[in-house]
């Protein structure tokens, strides 16, 4: 499995947000973007979840550009920003209904989800009563529980607990030994030091590698 983003440019009216980016993600593999907010970490985020069309160039998987025809890559999961679940439903309820779209898993995957996310105790309690925390880890819970080849996330570790954000960091160091491709952005330089093979720095529309493994 490759992920490849070739000659990216991205412009918002006279805004040139992204500039001539060239990046290749392979399995077994996490990789970290460091930035200040408004750099451009999430919109590179959006664009390899095919969100935004690249204004010139092209994002690839296993060689296809995906990104020409407005689709979503393939058995990829993201977090991008807040989470956003329907508030009357429980978080069981969202990642059921999630779920339900691909109908890949059912209630024992989802549960043992939640298990691995410390959220067992707040499954049942609706998500217009989460903290932000909580609904953080309900947004991770839905990236890992059908269980992708491709995992995103923006900022995850944002208002979750010392306790649960270690258990998250081990979860994706697990994952990554299956063989994923992990991509995650934050301003916090040390959760990305801390977990990241390749580590990228996004200033000024431009990414310059900062580290690798």
């Amino acid at each position: 499995m490759r992920l490849e983003v070739k000659e990216l440019n991205k412009v918002f009216g006279n805004n040139t947000v992204l500039e001539n980016i060239n990046l290749v993600f392979e399995e077994g593999k996490i990789y970290g973007f460091v930035g200040r907010n408004g750099s451009g970490k999430s919109v590179l985020l959006k664009m390899i979840c095919g969100f935004y069309s690249p204004t010139s160039g092209a994002i690839l998987l296993n060689g296809k550009d995906y990104t020409s025809t407005n689709e979503f890559p393939e058995n990829t999961r993201a977090l991008i920003e807040k989470p956003k679940f329907l508030p009357d439903m429980t978080g069981y309820e969202n990642l059921e209904l999630l779920a339900s779209v691909q109908n890949k898993i059912g209630r024992k995957e989802i549960e043992e989800t939640l298990d691995r996310v410390n959220l067992t105790s707040e499954a049942n309690k609706r998500y217009s009563k989460y903290s932000l925390g909580t609904k953080q880890k309900l947004g991770i819970a839905q990236v890992l529980m059908e269980d992708p080849d491709i995992m995103i996330f923006d900022e995850p570790l944002n208002g979750i607990e010392k306790e649960t954000a270690e258990k998250i960091r081990n979860i994706l160091k697990e994952e990554k030994k299956k063989g994923k491709i992990i991509i995650i952005a934050s301003h916090i330089k040390e959760d990305i030091e801390n977990l990241a093979d390749v580590v990228y720095e996004v200033d000024g529309g431009k990414i310059e590698q900062i580290r690798a493994i």
